[in-house]
């Protein structure tokens, strides 16, 4: 890893930190290198979920990086295919369809563009109270393509969102917060021990029961309620499978009847 993704292992958690001055804006190199980051949380079994954050308290990131845009170093005309953005698409996340561990995104400051399309890729989000979101591409004279435009109608009502789009207008966190689409707002000196008291939460349930949850919502989202009971029935779901058959489950169901803490071992 480069200076500019810094990755520390903290017991069954990974933390994944931006730090390239002056905005931890993502060009080709960055983004495989968080692609690289997840795939180390995806691949490690000792590994139960990760945290997203960044240096400082100014910015979480501007998302991707216009000057090398403007360079020619990236091209904007199908730009998913025409450079390596690495394992998870833009960023290592918004499009990482294989992993099922869970990322709580940091938010240490203004979430931008395909920052605030990063940030939307994480599982639970906790942000500072001072962070304000923002997509700022349409007076560029482009779109937020590597997520907004799919995830932001899903996650906000349909008008807020297209303000958002079409307007550029920025939400503080208290109104993200209001709408679900921030889980909690914290003081910034509280930021990440919040994270790391969730992530050390998460690192001691069962990882099959925690992985099946990303696996099965992935694939029933948006589906009709009949349709997605079908689906957890009868689709391959290895995951949701090999949870219901471990060893795990049967752990957890005798130490709730012996009334002691579970001793969860992945299998």
């Amino acid at each position: 890893m480069s200076n500019y993704v810094e990755v520390v292992r903290n017991g069954r958690v990974l933390e994944v930190k931006l730090n390239k001055p002056k905005v931890n804006a993502i060009d080709l190199p960055m983004s495989r290198e968080l692609g690289a980051a997840f795939a180390q949380l995806r691949d490690d079994p000792d590994l139960r979920a990760g945290i997203l954050t960044a240096e400082g308290s100014k910015i979480f990131s501007a998302g991707w990086d216009l000057k090398a845009l403007d360079a020619g170093e990236t091209k904007l005309d199908n730009w998913w295919a025409a450079g390596d953005y690495g394992d998870g698409g833009f960023a290592g996340l918004t499009e990482n369809w294989t992993l099922n561990k869970p990322v709580i995104a940091a938010l240490n400051g203004l979430v931008v563009g395909g920052g605030f399309e990063l940030a939307m890729s994480c599982d639970l989000l906790i942000a500072a109270d001072h962070v304000e979101f923002a997509l700022p591409e349409m007076p560029l004279g482009i779109v937020p393509d590597a997520g907004a435009l799919q995830r932001l109608p899903r996650r906000l009502p349909y008008n807020i969102a297209m303000e958002m789009l079409l307007l550029g207008r920025r939400m503080s966190a208290q109104e993200a917060a209001g709408y679900g689409l921030v889980n909690r707002v914290v003081p910034y000196g509280n930021l990440m021990s919040t994270a790391r008291e969730w992530a050390g939460q998460l690192a001691k349930a069962a990882p099959l029961a925690m992985q099946s949850v990303k696996e099965v919502l992935r694939k029933i989202e948006c589906r009709p309620l009949e349709a997605a009971f079908h689906g957890i029935r009868t689709e391959p779901l290895p995951i949701y499978r090999a949870m219901l058959k471990s060893e795990d489950a049967k752990e957890g169901v005798r130490a709730f009847v012996e009334k002691r803490e579970p001793n969860f071992k992945g299998s």
